[in-house]
C-alpha cells in the first residue's frame, strides 16, 4: 500500500510538470528553456518519490515489469482527473476503452502467475 501511495503522490508531480505548464498562468510568456527548467522543479518531486516507492515494492516481492504497470495505470487515472479538472477536457469513450485495456494489462501482470495455466 505504501508503494501504490508514493506512485499516486509521485505521478501529481509528474503530470504537473508536464502538463501543467500548458494551462497553468505562471508558464505564460516564459521563454522554453525556463519553462523546461520550471517544470523539471516540480519532477524533482516525482522522483524523489517515485525512487523509494520502487525500492519498498520491489523490495515487498513485486517485480520491475509489475511495479511500471501498475505505475502506468497510476500515470493514467491521475491524468483523466488532471485533464478534466486543469485542460477541461472530457473522457471519451475511446479513451475509456483505452484505460479498461491498460487494466486488463495489470490484471495479467500482477495477478496471473508465469508457468501457471490458471493463473494461482
Amino acid at each position: 500500500m505504501k508503494t501504490i501511495l508514493l506512485l499516486f503522490v509521485s505521478n501529481i508531480f509528474m503530470t504537473c510538470a508536464w502538463y501543467g505548464q500548458l494551462k497553468w498562468k505562471i508558464f505564460e510568456g516564459k521563454a522554453l528553456w525556463l519553462i523546461i527548467l520550471m517544470s523539471w522543479g516540480i519532477a524533482f518531486f516525482e522522483y524523489a518519490l517515485m525512487v523509494p516507492a520502487n525500492r519498498i515494492g520491489y523490495a515487498n516481492g513485486l517485480t520491475g515489469y509489475q511495479l511500471k504497470i501498475i505505475q502506468e495505470v497510476i500515470t493514467l487515472v491521475v491524468f483523466v482527473g488532471f485533464a478534466w479538472v486543469v485542460l477541461g477536457e472530457k473522457l471519451t469513450w475511446n479513451y475509456a476503452v483505452s484505460f479498461a485495456m491498460i487494466l486488463g494489462a495489470v490484471y495479467f501482470a500482477v495477478g496471473v502467475k508465469p508457468g501457471s495455466p490458471s493463473g494461482h
